[in-house]
C-alpha cells in the first residue's frame, strides 16, 4: 500500500468515527431527553398486554433492579427510533461519495422506503397484532390461573415481535433490489410463489407465538407484501428492459449501415 493510499484509508476511517460519534451523541441526548417519561412509554407498550389481562390482573417483576432497567431499555429504544433518519442521514453521508448518480438515484429511496416499511410493520404489530393475540391468550388461560408475565420477559416478546414484523414489511424493498440488481426476473418471482408462501408460514411459525392466528398474521402480510414487491419491480425493469431494446436496435442500425458501407467499396472495385 502506498503512502497516498495509506492516507486516504486513515481519513476514511477518521470519517467514520467521527459520524459514528454523532450518531451515538444523538441517540444519547434524545435519551437523556426521555429519561423522565420512561415509566411512561414503558405504560404505553404495555398497554396493549394490560387491556387483555383478567380483571385485577397485572404485570410483575421478578428482577430486583428490573423495575428500572426496563423502563430504561424502553427509554433507548424509543431514542433509537426517534434518531434513526438521523443516523441513516450519516451512513448515507459516508457512503454517498463513492457512488454512482445512479445508484444515488437508486440507493436513497429505498432507504426512506425501508425505514417508513420498518415502522409501518411495528406499527401493525402494536395496534393490531398485540391486541388480537393478547385477547386470545386471555381467553384460553385455565381456570385458576393468574395470567401475569414479568415486564422484562414482555419487553423481549415485544422486541422480538416488532423485529420479525418490521423485517416482513422490507420484503417490498428486497424484492425491488432483487430485479433491479438482475439477480431474478419478474417471471421467476412469480414461480416461486408456492415456495414464498410456505417459507412464509414456516417464519411465522419461528418468530410468533405457538398459536394458529399470530403466524396466519405474520405469514399473510408478508405474501400480500411480496406481491406488491412483484408488482413495483414491475415498474424498474420496464425502463431497463426498454432501454436495453434502444441498445439493440442502435447495434443493428450499425451493423446495417456497416454492411451498406462494405457493399458500396466492393461495388465500386
Amino acid at each position: 500500500m502506498s503512502a497516498a493510499q495509506e492516507e486516504t484509508f486513515i481519513s476514511h476511517l477518521i470519517e467514520l468515527r467521527d459520524r459514528l460519534i454523532r450518531a451515538v451523541l444523538a441517540v444519547l441526548l434524545v435519551f437523556i431527553c426521555l429519561f423522565p417519561w420512561a415509566k411512561d412509554l414503558y405504560a404505553f407498550m404495555a398497554q396493549p398486554l394490560l387491556a387483555a389481562l383478567p380483571q385485577g390482573g397485572q404485570m410483575i417483576a421478578t428482577d430486583v433492579v428490573g423495575v428500572f432497567l426496563v423502563p430504561m431499555k424502553v427509554a433507548l429504544m424509543v431514542a433509537f427510533l426517534i434518531t434513526l433518519p438521523y443516523v441513516l442521514y450519516q451512513a448515507w453521508a459516508f457512503v454517498a461519495p463513492g457512488l454512482y448518480q445512479h445508484e444515488k438515484q437508486l440507493v436513497l429511496p429505498l432507504v426512506v422506503a425501508s425505514v417508513l416499511l420498518f415502522f409501518a410493520g411495528m406499527a401493525f404489530a402494536y395496534y393490531l397484532v398485540f391486541p388480537t393475540v393478547f385477547r386470545f391468550m386471555s381467553s384460553v388461560a385455565p381456570e385458576g390461573v393468574a395470567w401475569m408475565t414479568d415486564i422484562d420477559k414482555y419487553l423481549s416478546f415485544v422486541l422480538t415481535t416488532f423485529m420479525a414484523f418490521g423485517l416482513t414489511f422490507e420484503v417490498p424493498v428486497v424484492v425491488i433490489l432483487l430485479v433491479k440488481a438482475g439477480i431474478v426476473d419478474i417471471a421467476k418471482l412469480k414461480e416461486a410463489r408456492p415456495y414464498v408462501i410456505v417459507g412464509a408460514f414456516v417464519i411465522a411459525a419461528v418468530f410468533t407465538p405457538p398459536d394458529v392466528l399470530s403466524q396466519f398474521m405474520l405469514a399473510v402480510p408478508m405474501c400480500l407484501l411480496y406481491e406488491l414487491g412483484i408488482f413495483l419491480a414491475g415498474f424498474v425493469a420496464r425502463p431497463r428492459a426498454a432501454g436495453e431494446a434502444a441498445m439493440s436496435d442502435a447495434e443493428l442500425e450499425a451493423a446495417l449501415d456497416e454492411a451498406e458501407a462494405q457493399h458500396r467499396k466492393l461495388e465500386e472495385k
